[in-house]
């Protein structure tokens, strides 16, 4: 299947889900790192015996090396830890399931190193996706999607790159405000938003499905994993999150993939590729689901997707600008600082204001992120 795995984010909705993974097909674990969760690292770290525990936060690094001073498992921190998670000689495959733009130079060392990367944060292809896929590229690392609506398309593409492609359709919940205008939304609190109909995730990314931005995000991630000008990419709405999503092809054709909503099936496919495991969840049965439908998505109430659609065309730093807003504006809306529709207006004005770098570095994306996360803190 395959050799051992870091997991970057493990203590996350997907990192806990790649684990139960890792023990269904007995894959042995070298190294977790989580931002500051240091009883949870401790448990997952007296589970797994990893070579290395890397934690973000340094004074819950210090924590978790005193838990674990009875061990010989090295305990590391800050971003420099992260980087060596992502590079351990023994891990073959790395899974980014870190949350935001901290996930970036993990991504990048594990590319480089030619690590197989098993891509669950998003925001690297947004920010900087294409640096990170030259580099790739360049370097021979293997990136295999994890979203859901991205492992659906790599799964119809398979063994057939892009020969042949019309265009893409990605798949999106509508989250738990589908149907509501514009208005309706302003009045919506955090406890509404973080009611996902369909999906149990972490509370960012649930608040971004509530705006739509998360599907947004992965229009982005998707156009630089699949090599696709943005009009070849369709979003169509599918309330019942069967249908991952799918790939039309130059004579009309449409090929699909389905399965029940569970994370665990693209973890696992991600992991084991090109091979399946054993069913990591339960079987689907399309008689008991009785109808899958499809609509076309409300821009006009969900602004964010409209507006990442646009950023998407902008290119250079202009991913990292809107992503950068936006964790802020969800943070205050969070807070209770803002309105939900407050997220979009703040996220809006930050790509407006600041300068657009064609050619961005990563140094350029690096600074674009600090400027819109300035923007957004100055000017709610």
């Amino acid at each position: 299947m395959t050799g051992a795995i870091s997991v970057l984010g493990s203590t996350g909705s997907i990192g806990t889900q790649t684990l139960q993974v890792a023990d269904n097909l007995n894959i042995p674990v070298c190294a977790l790192a989580a931002n500051r969760s240091a009883e949870l690292l401790e448990i997952q770290a007296r589970k797994y015996a990893p070579e290395l525990v890397a934690v973000y936060d340094r004074d819950a690094a210090r924590d978790l090396a005193v838990r674990l001073r009875d061990t010989e498992i090295e305990v590391v921190q800050g971003e420099e830890g992260l980087l060596r998670a992502a590079s351990l000689e023994s891990a073959e495959t790395v899974v980014t399931a870190v949350v935001g733009t901290v996930g970036l130079r993990p991504t990048l060392e594990a590319v480089r190193t030619k690590k197989r990367i098993a891509l669950a944060n998003k925001e690297t292809l947004v920010c900087a996706g294409e640096l990170v896929m030259s580099e790739a590229a360049d370097r021979g690392a293997e990136i295999i999607p994890v979203d859901s609506e991205h492992s659906a398309i790599f799964q119809c593409l398979e063994d057939k790159g892009g020969a042949g492609v019309k265009k893409i359709i990605l798949t999106a919940s509508g989250g738990p405000f589908r149907g509501k205008t514009h208005a309706e939304l302003q009045s919506v609190t955090p406890e509404m938003a973080l009611k996902h109909p369909n999906w149990n995730m972490g509370a960012k990314v649930t608040i971004d499905s509530a705006t739509m931005m998360n599907k947004g995000l992965e229009f982005i991630e998707a156009m630089h994993l699949f090599g696709l000008e943005p009009g070849r990419i369709q979003v169509l709405v599918h309330p019942q999150s069967i249908v991952h999503s799918a790939v039309m092809y130059r004579d009309n054709s449409v090929i699909a993939q389905m399965g029940v909503p569970d994370m665990r099936i693209p973890i696992q496919y991600a992991l084991t590729y090109p091979e399946r495991g054993p069913a990591p969840a339960p079987e689907l049965s399309l008689a008991e689901i009785g109808k899958l439908t499809f609509e076309e998505p409300d821009l006009e109430a969900f602004k964010c997707l409209g507006l990442a659609m646009e950023v998407a065309g902008m290119g250079g730093n202009a991913g990292a600008v809107m992503n950068a807003a936006n964790e802020e504006a969800v943070r205050l809306f969070l807070d209770g600082k803002i309105s939900f529709n407050g997220i979009f207006e703040l996220v809006s004005a930050a790509v407006e204001k600041i300068k657009c770098i064609d050619k961005a570095s990563l140094e350029d994306i690096l600074a674009s992120d600090l400027a819109a996360r300035e923007f957004v803190k100055s000017n709610y």
